[in-house]
């Protein structure tokens, strides 16, 4: 149905089917949609993904990126970047507004067209569950109310542009051919679209109240002999994500919720491992040099989404976590990288790519992490073996991989290390802190000897923060030779380094909230003395959940939910976090969506809803 209960959007569409008498002609080469699609901004875009690769699709109907046939290779859709590649449905009528909405718990996504004299819908995404080898992109154009008259592109671009594609048609509704080193086939073409050079077009008219169905398939290996059936794929992918989501009625946002884990289980791959974010190389800051390629799986963030999922009940998300860390740790133990591949492969190194990239920065792949040591992880890593204890999840092999990981932080626990932002290294307090956080957590899981050896450790370890790095003030500060404050620096008392009510974790409380926060965000740090936070970034959107959290326990409920509201707002109309928020442009920074924003929410939200915060109605539509 176009629309959908999850807005109340209802539009009288009538029979379902795929529309036998749909009308096509050439694409007009002057249509707007077969001109070069400028990047638009962030917050525009929705996600579509199925735990192997994700695709942004703008507001015209523009997959502007996504990689194939995972999601660490090269991208065949990159106009975001400003490469050549694309795959579009666009209304006819160049004057239309956009608009949109997920199906209930699931990452299919339905654009939405008013223009000015229809109303047309395209539900879309990728096939779920996904197939590592094989990309399966639905797109079916739906007819709400008028005729539904659009414009379709296909251009596929290996190589993040570099590679043209073949053009063959095989079938009336079928064309398959090659980019690079990919085979593509495309199903429901009407039988008088045409090439264009090596891209395929035409001018499509659906009648009121039916629909088309487009189906886009991507492989390096050989595709099957038989294109998928619309019907049966939708079919299987609505059912797919039925159920796939917790009702998180305790939460204290659970529509937010629901979205956010949703979110999550479209970048977790079958291997258990979660990306970063779907996407390379969009700025932090305009020409400041951060931008970063996002498409790996850390270390943190799985365990950041595992804490979330443990603290809801999403126990597949927690699995999946448990899973992907404890075969690293087995991997490469003491010597564990900060992120790998979803397949745990090691990240390439940074290299250019020769694109205009997204306004504001050049573009690269790869990432410097693999050349890292990050302490902090190994802490993180127990305190999400804790959780999955405490949550029943916990074998004899998480067992094994947790005394592997106590005899990293033995060995490795005094190491400088880049820390949690990533930067040079030195002995970061927090990163010493993640450690004894998990050494305590997971001490408290266990009995005898063991357990007090490991609180023994955990106190050796604190009593060296407490030597270096202890402000003046009472409060932590960031390094012993950095005496700024560090939002990370909450997390101590958070996940139990010290108790809530120690005179360090307070005061370091009000130092964050007096240095770092403004208009009801947070920022990291104070990179720049001399000038405003924002001048130098964005407020970091994962810092104002953990300030939630963190003035929730203080015991200041009210507040708590204050900051809570403040940074569940930093998103756009398909409900995305990006990394950063641009406070004063109300505009979204970084990689998109950034998957530690979205289980940050999905704690906090939660653990207000055990505080006894509710908000009655919200979440209701999606119910």
């Amino acid at each position: 149905m176009c629309g959908g209960a999850y807005l109340r959007l209802r539009m009288d569409c009538r029979a379902a089917g795929t529309s036998t008498t749909s009308s096509c002609s050439p694409l007009d080469l002057e249509s707007p949609v077969n001109r070069p699609f400028a990047p638009h901004t962030l917050r525009q875009y929705a996600l579509l993904a199925d735990g192997e690769r994700g695709a942004l699709v703008g507001p015209r109907g523009d997959v502007a990126f996504m990689c194939a046939p995972r999601w660490h290779d090269d991208a065949v859709f990159a106009a975001l970047l400003g490469g050549e590649g694309r795959y579009a449905v666009t209304p006819r009528d160049p004057r239309f507004v956009w608009g949109g909405h997920y199906e209930e718990d699931s990452l299919i996504w339905r654009s939405r067209w008013v223009t000015t004299d229809a109303v047309i819908e395209c539900r879309e995404a990728l096939a779920w569950p996904g197939d590592p080898a094989r990309v399966v992109l639905l797109r079916r154009i739906e007819a709400c109310d008028g005729d539904a008259k659009v414009d379709v592109v296909l251009a596929l671009r290996a190589g993040f542009g570099a590679r043209r594609m073949t053009v063959k048609r095989v079938a009336d509704d079928l064309w398959e051919g090659r980019t690079g080193d990919l085979r593509y086939r495309w199903s429901g073409v009407p039988a008088h679209a045409r090439p264009d050079g090596d891209s395929i077009g035409f001018a499509l008219t659906v009648p009121e109240g039916e629909h088309h169905d487009l189906v886009l398939e991507v492989s390096r290996d050989p595709l099957p002999d038989l294109p998928p059936s619309p019907e049966d794929t939708w079919q299987r992918t609505r059912q797919g994500w039925l159920g796939a989501v917790p009702p998180f009625d305790g939460s204290a946002a659970p529509g937010d919720s629901r979205h956010s884990y949703a979110v999550l289980r479209g970048l977790t791959s079958e291997t258990g491992a979660m990306v970063a974010a779907a996407t390379t190389s969009l700025p932090e800051r305009a020409e400041a040099g951060r931008n970063y390629d996002y498409r790996y799986a850390w270390i943190r963030d799985q365990c950041y989404a595992g804490l979330a999922a443990a603290v809801s009940g999403g126990v597949d998300l927690l699995d999946s976590a448990v899973r992907f860390v404890t075969d690293r740790i087995f991997a490469d133990g003491d010597q564990i990288k900060p992120a790998y591949t979803v397949t745990g492969g090691p990240v390439p190194s940074e290299r250019r790519v020769k694109l205009p990239g997204y306004p504001g920065a050049p573009v690269q792949v790869g990432n410097h992490v693999n050349a890292q040591f990050q302490l902090d992880v190994l802490g993180e890593a127990l305190q999400l073996y804790a959780a999955a204890d405490s949550a029943g999840r916990l074998d004899e092999t998480g067992w094994r991989a947790v005394e592997q990981t106590v005899t990293a932080i033995q060995k490795r626990g005094d190491d400088p290390d880049a820390g949690i932002w990533e930067l040079d290294d030195r002995r970061w307090a927090h990163s010493r802190l993640a450690c004894v956080a998990g050494l305590r957590s997971i001490a408290a899981r266990r009995t005898g000897a063991t357990a007090r050896a490991w609180e023994d450790l955990a106190a050796q370890i604190l009593s060296s923060v407490e030597s270096d790095c202890v402000h003046s003030s009472g409060r932590w500060q960031r390094a012993p030779d950095d005496e700024r404050v560090d939002a990370a620096l909450l997390l101590g008392g958070l996940r139990g380094a010290v108790p809530a009510d120690d005179p360090r974790h307070v005061r370091t409380w009000e130092a964050v909230a007096a240095a770092l926060a403004d208009d009801g965000y947070v920022y990291r740090f104070r990179q720049d003395p001399e000038r405003s936070l924002h001048v130098t970034e964005g407020a970091f959107v994962l810092c104002g959940f953990h300030m939630a959290l963190a003035t929730l326990q203080q015991g200041h409920v009210s507040d708590a939910v204050r900051w809570f509201e403040r940074n569940r707002g930093a998103l756009g109309p398909p409900g995305l976090f990006a990394e950063e928020f641009d406070v004063i442009q109300r505009q979204l920074r970084g990689n998109l969506p950034q998957a530690f924003v979205h289980a940050m929410l999905l704690e906090a939200a939660q653990r207000l809803g055990g505080a006894g915060v509710s908000t009655p109605g919200f979440g209701a539509a999606a119910r």
